[in-house]
């Protein structure tokens, strides 16, 4: 039988998942109040029109609620799973529709989407960590 060391003390790793919600959540929230009250939704429709997204007056409203909702809800640390699940598919649609074709670098590019993709999808995986707001029994 072999004994393993522990990988890293779970203060740590609850300290890292609430740094990756916070930082996530807040981008999002931002997002989602910009398209929301900065753009207004027929602004945002207009602009998901001329991106070529889908269906964009179900879209654009869409998007914007679960960028505000979830940002909102990773920042809380509540429904941490299904609200990364939701924004990592969010992310990865506008990863693939709108910002492949300008490449990798920002403004524009893959790089700024790919990093909330993979921070959305391990909180999806590895939930809110110890440090949020508690809701219900623990």
């Amino acid at each position: 039988m072999t004994t393993l060391n522990p990988a890293v003390p779970a203060d740590r790793t609850d300290l890292a998942l609430l740094l990756i919600r916070l930082a996530t959540g807040l981008v999002f929230l931002m997002h989602g109040i910009q398209k929301f009250f900065t753009y207004t939704l027929p602004g945002t429709t207009q602009a998901f029109t001329q991106m070529g997204v889908p269906v964009p007056g179900i879209s654009a409203p869409l998007v914007a609620g679960v960028e505000l909702i979830g940002g909102v809800l990773l920042i809380a640390g509540v429904l941490t799973r299904w609200a990364g699940a939701a924004l990592a598919v969010n992310i990865l649609v506008a990863l693939l529709l709108v910002h492949l074709k300008a490449g990798f670098f920002n403004p524009n590019g893959v790089e700024f989407p790919l990093v909330l993709l993979a921070a959305s999808a391990a909180l999806a995986i590895a939930g809110p960590g110890r440090y949020r707001v508690p809701v219900g029994p623990a």
